[in-house]
């Protein structure tokens, strides 16, 4: 058995956030698996067979990878941002524990990629310089009630917390209701800066007050960094303000 499967991240967007480490991996791959989107954004390559799936079909897709590996091939599973993070790793790694006994002693590895939170703070200052957390609002794989508990409990404890998967059109209400619940516990004046298509010429991103943030804003290309009351706008007059959460609790103003 002579076959690998590599977990790849792509990065939100831009080519230039691919790492080289993901780079190699590409170059060497006999077979690419992946949602379709992310696995088109990878370079045609002679020799590559390219499969492009729907993305609810995540441990149908991982099964597919580990079957392919245990022929010989060298799979690469590409996911955007990092791998490990919402994505394709946990759904690779569910499929060894639960499928052929086999599938065990296959080379498998993770190659991390820039995930869309960092991008995002990144492209405003820096959000998450103290204590965060991430949240998916997909209700697909866990129960909606422990959505909110986790909403409820993050902003309680003082997280910075990014929001994945606000909404689609299955779920074009649930993002709405976050910031309903996230207002209940957090000022109004707490900044959101919600970040669509980080990396690509689609790119947009709009900084706003708790009290302001419109669900309409987002689609499923956007994340959401919600300040914490600790977080701060440096105003500037030639442009966005900065945000940046200080890295002490205490910090001056």
């Amino acid at each position: 058995m002579s076959g690998s499967v590599i977990i790849a991240g792509l990065g939100p967007g831009a080519s230039q956030w691919i790492t080289p480490e993901v780079a190699a991996a590409l170059d060497q791959a006999t077979d690419l698996i992946g949602y379709a989107p992310y696995v088109a954004r990878v370079p045609l390559r002679a020799g590559v067979e390219r499969h492009g799936s729907d993305n609810r079909v995540e441990i149908d897709r991982a099964q597919h990878a580990l079957r392919l590996a245990t022929e010989g091939r060298r799979v690469v599973v590409v996911s955007s941002g990092d791998p490990g993070v919402f994505a394709m790793a946990a759904a690779v790694f569910e499929a060894v524990d639960h499928g052929d006994p086999a599938w065990r002693e296959l080379d498998i590895k993770v190659l991390p990629g820039i995930s869309a939170m960092f991008a995002a703070a990144a492209r405003v200052g820096a959000p998450l310089g103290h204590d965060f957390c991430a949240i998916n609002l997909s209700d697909n794989l866990k129960p909606w009630p422990l959505v909110e508990q986790r909403l409820h409990l993050a902003a309680q404890a003082g997280f910075v917390i990014a929001l994945y998967n606000p909404l689609s059109k299955a779920r074009p209400w649930q993002l709405g209701r976050a910031l309903e619940l996230l207002r209940c516990e957090l000022p109004g004046t707490v900044p959101v800066i919600f970040a669509s298509a980080v990396g690509d010429a689609r790119e947009a991103i709009d900084i706003v007050r708790l009290s302001d943030a419109d669900p309409q804003r987002a689609d499923m290309r956007t994340l959401l960094l919600i300040g914490s009351v600790h977080s701060r706008l440096i105003e500037r007059e030639g442009g966005a303000p900065f945000v940046y959460t200080p890295r002490s609790i205490g910090a001056t103003a």
